[in-house]
């Protein structure tokens, strides 16, 4: 083995090493949360503009744009997902037998629930993809753009994919899940990266919140206005407008 490659397994192997890549891939993963929330919100605009918005991303850089994405996003998941149950494992080892300090106590509670509920986040992520992503019902698969037969609507595939409760329950469910994950784990990248203090911690700790609860909002307005009939398919010869009703408006 070289020296480039005896220093990255060296880097691996220590405990500071994957700590710094949990927090470098978790802001890798937050960022790309705000972007995907950012983009869904053009339901809201109408087909037209939904599937301009999904016809861009998969034909940027002639298609390869999309893979280099999702290779990228792939890349830091996994990583994710491997460094810390990796941390875990080595401080389970790690730790005595009795704990002498209750802030001991809490830091393992703490990385066990995060280890949970990131597994957890792991299923709901795997359902998403398999749901909309490369969604394996021929009902969301097969949705020409009446507009346009060359491209896929993608509103009413968001449209449709929502219309079964328990699958706007099970989003509630995982999204809850991965905010309350994301609202511990953005405290952690800051004090990975050595950016939080005594006098820092409070603000970071509502900072994590914040955004965890922006994101949970954001995501979950989609799926519950959907199921609820808030939203619905207006169809083509309605323009590119969402149709958003309003409890008690005359039909």
């Amino acid at each position: 083995m070289n020296a480039l490659g005896k220093a990255i397994l060296s880097f691996w192997q220590s405990s500071i090493g994957k700590k710094l890549i949990v927090a470098v891939t978790g802001i890798i993963l937050v960022g790309f949360l705000i972007a995907h929330m950012t983009g869904n919100f053009l339901v809201y605009a109408g087909r037209e503009a939904m599937n301009d918005y999904a016809y861009f991303l998969h034909h940027f850089l002639h298609g390869a744009g999309i893979w280099l994405f999702r290779l990228v996003l792939l890349g830091a998941f996994i990583l994710h997902i491997v460094a810390t149950i990796e941390l875990t494992r080595q401080n389970r080892i790690a730790r005595p037998k009795r704990y002498e300090h209750d802030d001991t106590v809490q830091a393992s509670k703490s990385s066990r629930i995060m280890i949970v509920s990131g597994l957890t986040v792991l299923g709901f992520v795997i359902f998403h993809i398999f749901h909309f992503t490369i969604p394996v019902s021929a009902e969301l698969r097969d949705l020409p753009d009446p507009t346009d037969p060359d491209r896929k609507d993608v509103y009413l595939m968001v449209i449709k994919g929502f219309q079964n409760p328990l699958v706007v329950l099970f989003y509630i469910v995982g999204v809850s899940l991965l905010c309350s994950h994301l609202s511990h784990g953005i405290a952690s990248i800051f004090q990975t990266l050595g950016l939080r203090s005594e006098k820092t911690r409070e603000a970071i700790r509502k900072l994590g919140w914040a955004v965890a609860i922006i994101l949970w909002l954001g995501f979950l307005s989609i799926p519950v206005l959907v199921g609820t009939g808030a939203i619905e398919d207006s169809g083509p010869s309605e323009g590119s407008h969402a149709s958003v009703q309003t409890e008690g408006a005359e039909s």
